[in-house]
């Protein structure tokens, strides 16, 4: 038995990994979905990786799981406690010294969204197009209740490691995404990570659009699987 810790991106929670939890919990595994505070302005990364340790507590097996966003936790976890893998889905990369607010211009993010959105002929005031349109509708519409505040707060000091952590790293990238396009994410996973991604399909969450195999990723990952 393996335990999965779930690390949410900006502005969402637990309630987003509902159906993967469920999914690896039904394969017989420990599952630990992070509330962030992410409302909260008295919050930065260090306080991020606090309630992920704090939501650990003294489990073992541990692989995290990063959405987005949460790419700049999760390493900070790993620095802190032991952590047999680390995944990366559709997850930022960060570099030393490297802000989150930089992040965007650093790796050249407008202008592949702006390739993208060309690409789509999305409607730029349409979110669910692009961040959900490979997700059923019915929870497409469900995540929209469950957006929350994203304070500006972590994305305002570099991040702190000097390099990243000792830990095994796979980055598993969500091919149709329109937020974060597939192109992109291949180079900065080249440059950052300096492997190749694996790649399903789904939109920006693939846990909704995509759980069951999601967790099939995952658990190949899994050591000793």
């Amino acid at each position: 038995m393996a335990t999965y810790v779930l690390i949410p991106g900006a502005a969402s929670g637990p309630w987003y990994w509902h159906l993967l939890e469920a999914e690896l919990r039904g394969r017989g595994h420990d599952v630990v979905a992070v509330d962030l505070p992410c409302d909260e302005d008295s919050a930065g990364l260090a306080e991020y990786a606090d309630t992920v340790v704090d939501a650990i507590g003294d489990r073992t097996g541990l692989i995290l799981v990063a959405h987005s966003f949460g790419g700049f936790t999760a390493p900070l976890v790993c620095d802190r406690v032991p952590v047999d893998l680390l995944v990366m889905l559709q997850a930022q990369i960060p570099a030393t010294g490297e802000s989150p607010g930089q992040w965007w211009a650093n790796t050249g993010y407008e202008q592949a969204r702006r390739e993208q959105d060309e690409r789509d002929g999305r409607d730029p005031d349409d979110d669910t197009a692009l961040f959900h349109h490979d997700t059923p509708p019915a929870l497409a519409t469900e995540a929209k209740k469950h957006t929350r505040t994203q304070s500006a707060t972590p994305f305002m000091k570099p991040w702190p490691l000097a390099a990243w952590p000792d830990v095994p790293t796979k980055f598993l990238l969500s091919r149709d995404d329109r937020f974060f396009p597939a192109e992109y994410m291949r180079r900065i996973v080249r440059e950052r990570l300096g492997i190749t991604p694996d790649e399903m399909p789904g939109d920006h969450c693939p846990m909704l659009g995509h759980p069951m195999e999601l967790a099939d990723h995952l658990e190949a990952y899994r050591p000793g699987a």
